[in-house]
Formats: structure tokens, C-alpha cells, sequence
């Protein structure tokens, strides 16, 4: 039994899904699509750079989602793999949009134009520089939340992605982020700052998330009965109302990927497949549990390989 699942930000790089591009007339017209939905030409960035341009927030959540889609169409319409088998659809942070949109809830345009709108309302939600984002090593979560409250009047910062065993990320203001630094670092508990623009997946994100309840608001969410993983609660979301609700949730809640792994696991699934660029996810589920099968989607040659 396999789950699709779609990256987030950070797996982005310039040239990406190029063969595809240059190989698929279905490509060409989503990326025409893109251009043509947005008002910029995405496309020439992704594929030309530069690299300061594709890195900006706005941007990178398009174009990921841009790619990610075009891979699962090949999949589909030149390959015929049938991927509505899939048991579950889940997605890291943006890559929840690019799992809705593969399960039929959402219009490829509709999805570009909300993420576009999402990447801008994320990295103006707090004063550039301002935020910041630490990984920390090694440790568990239960570890990392006591520790949290254990120096709440010391400093605020919000654990943003429990990513896998041993791999947690935090959000919170700069100033705080060097306070809990010295915490860590007085507890051998390793860590690194991650070269970001904003706090993600957290408070600080409360102006990015009043944009989004009013643009989620408006879209039109299609039925489906494909089954979702919600990065809030790590579980199957089961109408259109609760999905708005989540989607709206998640721009400041964590993004729950260790325990959404292990409840697709304790459902039956034994087999991921991660579609997009990069092959972030795949490490990670592979720390969660090494004896499930992954397969990582992002080249020609990857699709051949790959036995459903």
C-alpha cells in the first residue's frame, strides 16, 4: 500500500524539472499555465534563476508546487500509473497545496494563485530579520517542549516542524532564537540556524494567517474521495469545511510529519513515494522507519523504476 507525498520549501533549485519541461508538451502548458495565472514568468525563473529570485518566498512556493504537479501529470497521463490508488496524499507545509491539488480538491490554477499568495503573506508577516528558524538535533520533542516551558519567562519560541526522530525545527524572533541557543548548547543538545527569511510555523505568522482566512475563504474546494493527511493533526481530513479550517490552522500550528508518517504506517501503508524535487522527505521517513520502501520522483529514469 502506498502514500504520495509532496515536498516543501528548501527542496527548490534552479533548473528544476527541466527534462520534464523539455520532454513533455503537458509540462510546457502547465508551465504556460503558471506564467499565464500569476502574471510573472515563473517559469523563466525557475528554469534560468536567478537563484536570490527563486529563493524568495513567493516564489518558491509556486514553483515547487509547479514542479512537484508536472511530475505527478507525467506520472499519470504519459506513464498511465494509476496514483489514485494511493492510500493517503500528504504533503510537507506548501506541500500539503500540492497534495490537494494531485487529489482533486483543488484546480491546478486556483492552488498556484493561493500559493503565491500564501509565500507573499509568510514573508511579510514579520520585519525581515527580524525572525528566525533553528534546527536541533538529536533530540526528542518531549525533551525540546519541556525545555520550552521550562524557560517560557525567559523566552518565546514555537517548535515549527517535528520533522523525525532526531529532527526538530523552531521558530521564533531572532533575540529569543540566541537565547535558546545558550539553553541548548548548555545541554550538549546540538543545533543550526537555518538560513531563512521568516519564522515559519508560528505565531509571529498571525498576519499571514488572517490573509489566508480570507483568501481560503473564497477558494472553490472540489469533492474527492482521496484521503488527505492533515499537517495539524497528522490525520485523514474528512470534509471541505475541516480542510479550510486546517489549511487556515497551519500557517502558525507545527507541522506534525513524524507522527503523520507513523499514522500512515499504522494504516497500512509500507511504500512512499515523493514527488517533486529533492529528496528531503524520503531521508526523513526513512529516519522515522527504515523498513518501509520509498521511492524519490523527480526524473524520467525515477519514474521507470518505479514499481507500484
Amino acid at each position: 500500500m502506498f502514500s504520495l507525498v509532496f515536498p516543501g520549501q528548501g527542496s527548490q533549485a534552479i533548473g528544476m524539472g527541466k527534462d520534464f519541461f523539455e520532454n513533455y508538451d503537458l509540462v510546457k502548458d502547465l508551465f504556460k499555465e503558471a506564467d499565464d495565472s500569476l502574471g510573472v514568468s515563473l517559469s523563466k525563473i525557475i528554469l534560468e534563476g536567478p537563484k536570490d529570485e527563486l529563493d524568495l518566498t513567493i516564489n518558491t512556493q509556486p514553483a515547487i508546487f509547479l514542479i512537484s504537479y508536472s511530475i505527478f501529470q507525467v506520472m499519470k497521463e504519459e506513464f498511465n500509473m494509476d496514483l489514485d490508488n494511493a492510500k493517503y496524499f500528504a504533503g510537507h507545509s506548501l506541500g500539503e497545496y500540492s497534495a490537494l491539488c494531485a487529489a482533486k480538491y483543488l484546480s491546478f490554477s486556483d492552488t498556484i494563485k493561493i500559493l503565491k499568495t500564501r509565500g507573499n503573506a509568510m514573508q511579510n508577516a514579520v520585519p525581515k530579520g527580524e525572525g528566525g528558524m533553528l534546527a536541533v538535533l538529536g533530540s526528542k520533542v518531549e525533551i525540546i517542549e519541556d525545555l520550552l516551558m521550562e524557560n517560557k519567562n525567559n523566552f518565546i519560541a514555537q517548535i515549527a516542524n517535528d520533522n523525525s526522530d532526531g529532527q526538530i525545527v523552531l521558530s521564533g524572533r531572532n533575540n529569543d532564537i540566541d537565547k535558546l541557543i545558550k539553553v541548548l548548547k548548555s545541554k550538549n543538545i546540538k543545533n543550526i540556524k537555518l538560513p531563512v527569511s521568516a519564522p515559519f510555523h508560528c505565531q509571529l505568522m498571525s498576519n499571514a494567517t488572517e490573509i489566508m482566512r480570507n483568501e481560503i475563504q473564497k477558494l472553490n474546494f472540489l469533492e474527492s474521495n482521496n484521503k488527505l493527511i492533515s499537517n495539524v493533526t497528522a490525520k485523514e481530513i474528512f470534509n471541505k469545511e475541516e480542510l479550510k479550517t486546517l489549511l487556515i490552522d497551519q500557517i502558525e500550528n507545527r507541522v506534525r510529519w513524524r507522527e503523520s508518517v507513523n499514522h500512515m504506517i499504522n494504516n497500512g501503508v509500507n511504500h512512499f513515494i515523493e514527488i517533486g524535487p529533492g529528496k528531503v522527505l524520503t531521508g526523513l521517513i526513512k529516519r522515522i522507519d527504515k523498513n518501509v520502501k520509498t521511492n524519490t520522483i523527480n526524473s524520467e529514469s525515477d519514474i521507470k523504476d518505479l514499481k507500484l
